[in-house]
């Protein structure tokens, strides 16, 4: 990134604040549920019975960072599923980027082919990627914020 795009994310940070908050369930659950943008959703998810049934509960909000961590945590914990739900990030499309990742990977400079997010740029060793592509599938329900129709998902893969 360059010094104006970190300037304006740290502004961001100040004026948005945007909690970080990853919840854990079941340790021995291989699925993970992503609510992207929707905070409301993801504290419902965290408070329900629902975390019988999954490893870790998250939101996703950079196209760079944010997948970053999202394959070091998929990796070290074993995740093979990942549900993918919730509204996308205005401006970010960071569903949108961690789909054309997963179908498509990077390109020698780490940009994520054919992502449609303004700054796709990933860190994570290509290994680590390669990974994330082969051990996990993505339930790609972007959109949907309806915690029954999640719930009967998540219920139907346990």
């Amino acid at each position: 990134m360059n010094s104006l795009e970190n300037i304006l994310g740290e502004i961001c940070e100040k004026v948005f604040p945007i909690s970080n908050k990853v919840y854990h369930g079941n340790p021995n659950s291989t699925i993970a549920i992503c609510t992207l943008s929707s905070m409301k959703l993801l504290q419902k998810i965290s408070k329900s019975n629902l975390m019988n049934n999954i490893a870790i509960a998250g939101r996703l909000y950079s196209e760079n960072k944010g997948i970053d961590s999202l394959i070091k945590n998929s990796n070290q914990n074993n995740i093979k599923t990942i549900i993918l739900c919730g509204k996308e990030v205005w401006g970010h499309n960071t569903g949108n980027s961690l789909i054309a990742l997963h179908k498509n990977g990077i390109d020698l400079e780490g940009k994520i082919i054919n992502s449609s997010s303004p700054n796709p740029i990933l860190t994570i060793p290509y290994d680590e990627i390669k990974k994330f592509q082969c051990q996990t599938k993505i339930i790609n329900l972007i959109g949907e914020t309806n915690f029954d129709k999640i719930s009967k998902i998540i219920h139907d893969l346990s």
